[in-house]
């Protein structure tokens, strides 16, 4: 999701690069240590979780959210073509296991409608997207953007039905922003920041992509699915 050079290492995307060396980036690669930690906690909580979709749902969701920060890793250790593919997969897989995981788990959907709800947000996100282009400060992030509003929908959608779980999600929408947020300053400010604010995108969304698990777990934990 993050520009990038074709073939060899990409200088000028973050302030922390300033060199092609594999450990150009020294804080920006370690503090994927983030998506590590917080998938490791998260399948240690689901363990104690019943049976169920809600509970295999959660541990793929933790298993792509250890392949978000290797992948990321990569990205800001090798930085070339393969590596961001890398690092865009498990973050496009990540987003749409979760959007299927909402629409079975909070929804109460069958499996076919899950599917078909979670394959809309491709054209959902190609309109949403450029939009968010279009405005000052939100294009540098624009194909970010949409998740963080259609988690708030989702939230505010489920508030009445299922408060804890709406109030989960749009806590999840709040932390995504200001995390997204950290991730478009990160150029502006190299000037007074040398090693810039990329590494507290990557904290704060290890955080918010663990807490999107933990609010899975919660709602799993209460009863049946969309009641």
């Amino acid at each position: 999701m993050e520009e990038h050079s074709h073939a060899e290492p990409h200088g000028s995307i973050y302030c922390e690069r300033l060199d092609p060396s594999f450990w150009a980036e020294p804080v920006n690669a370690v503090s994927n240590l983030a998506f590590l930690i917080a998938a490791l906690w998260m399948w240690h909580r689901i363990a104690r979780f019943g049976a169920g979709d809600a509970r295999d749902l959660a541990r793929v969701l933790c298993g792509l959210l250890a392949g978000t920060g290797i992948g990321s890793f990569l990205w800001h250790t090798f930085a070339v073509d393969w590596a961001v593919f890398i690092d865009v997969a498990f973050i496009a897989l990540f987003s749409l296991t979760y959007i299927y995981a909402a629409n079975r788990r909070y929804w109460g959907l069958g499996r076919g409608a899950a599917g078909l709800g979670t394959l809309a947000f491709l054209p959902y996100a190609a309109v949403v997207g450029p939009a968010f282009a279009q405005l000052p400060f939100f294009e540098i992030s624009f194909y970010y953007w949409p998740l963080p509003l259609l988690i708030f929908a989702y939230g505010l959608g489920l508030w009445r039905r299922r408060p804890e779980t709406g109030r989960g999600l749009v806590i999840g929408a709040a932390l995504l922003c200001v995390s997204l947020f950290f991730r478009s300053i990160d150029e502006a400010v190299c000037d007074v920041v040398p090693v810039g604010t990329h590494f507290i995108w990557h904290v704060l969304n290890g955080v918010m992509l663990g807490w999107m698990i933990e609010v899975l777990r919660r709602d799993g934990a209460r009863g049946p699915a969309g009641a």
